[in-house]
């Protein structure tokens, strides 16, 4: 993370960049605000004809509750002096920051040199340069193995209020992950806290993001085939596992024909999570590099079983974590991971 001088210095120099769009606009004095309660700097824009107070506020990160703490300074002292214009500075300034600012008529600079910037008649707005400095690097342990059991409990009752101890013996990880993960989703708006404990308030958007940064590569798969109709050797496997004492659950297409069938795959994918090739010799599966059509997995993590069900007499993972193997699968997965969160997992939510 960039120290904060670091910002203030590359802030400045980027807003006068993005200020020298304009020929015509030019920058007088700079004045730093030394109260905590004050914005960081009060700058003067000269232009033809007229000249222009800006307030600066500078956030270390781009954070949605970060940002809407600008955005809330920023509008007191524009009601304040109503002729003075705000501007928001961040290492990184993501859409929904950005729409933060734009509905409560505040400028924001990134350090990239995004900007939108609109006073009197100037309009400045640059959206294509790369962001340099994405404050998401920050959320990487939020999709670490165990903030993931976290997330799947959150993400299966989005709406119910957790006490953290209570959370933390759901999920099996430690009340510090608890207080870890709540600190990151709070910075990001997707939980509101309540008297009862705290909520997921944007449970769409949460997942939405988890399935951008999921990945399926973490598991080790074990790809097979056989010439048995791929629902025997689901009922066979089952059968197999539960004999073995060794848990497993359908996930991708094997479990979207349970939840919400829409697309049939041509592969079943099962989560087994122990003596895989034991298994495949029971059932009769030959090994191969290609040509596949049964792939047996074994997870990351044992997180990914969590609250399996029984569906036609076989263990089927949540909608959520199908939702995200989904997402990652071929052969129509993005239109089965949709229609799964369409017809089940959202439908859940409004219960």
């Amino acid at each position: 993370m960039l120290k904060e001088n670091e910002i203030r210095n590359k802030g400045l120099q980027v807003f006068r960049e993005c200020i020298a769009v304009v020929p015509s606009l030019g920058i007088g004095t700079i004045e730093t605000l030394p109260g905590k309660a004050e914005p960081d700097y009060r700058v003067t824009i000269h232009g033809n004809g007229h000249d222009q107070a800006i307030y600066i506020e500078i956030k270390a990160l781009g954070t949605p509750k970060n940002i809407r703490e600008a955005v809330n300074l920023l509008s007191i002292y524009r009601s304040k002096e109503p002729s003075t214009y705000g501007v928001v500075l961040a290492p990184f300034i993501s859409p929904e920051s950005a729409g933060i600012c734009k509905q409560a008529g505040i400028g924001y600079v990134d350090l990239s040199g995004n900007c939108w910037i609109a006073f009197q008649q100037v309009f400045i707005n640059r959206d294509n340069m790369p962001n340099q400095f994405p404050f998401k690097a920050g959320l990487s342990s939020l999709y670490s193995p165990k903030s993931e059991r976290v997330l799947r409990v959150l993400l299966t009752f989005p709406f119910r209020a957790w006490k953290t101890v209570v959370l933390a013996e759901e999920a099996d990880v430690s009340l510090g992950m608890i207080t870890h993960i709540c600190k990151k989703l709070d910075q990001e708006e997707w939980i509101q806290k309540t008297a009862a404990g705290f909520l997921v308030s944007q449970p769409e958007k949460l997942l939405l993001d988890w399935s951008m940064n999921y990945s399926l590569r973490r598991n080790t798969p074990f790809n097979f085939y056989t010439p048995k109709s791929l629902a025997d050797i689901e009922t066979e496997l089952s059968d197999v596992c539960v004999g073995m004492n060794i848990p497993y659950a359908l996930t991708g297409f094997s479990a979207s024909n349970r939840l919400a069938p829409i697309v049939r795959g041509q592969r079943v994918m099962v989560y087994v999570s122990q003596d895989i090739p034991a298994v495949a010799i029971q059932i009769g599966l030959k090994a191969v590099d290609s040509g596949a059509n049964v792939t047996l997995i074994q997870p990351y993590d044992d997180g990914v079983l969590w609250k399996s069900q029984q569906i036609d007499g076989i263990q089927t993972v949540t909608p959520v974590q199908a939702y995200l193997d989904l997402k990652q699968s071929s052969g129509r997965g993005e239109e089965a991971a949709e229609f799964l969160f369409k017809e089940v997992i959202k439908t859940g939510w409004q219960q």
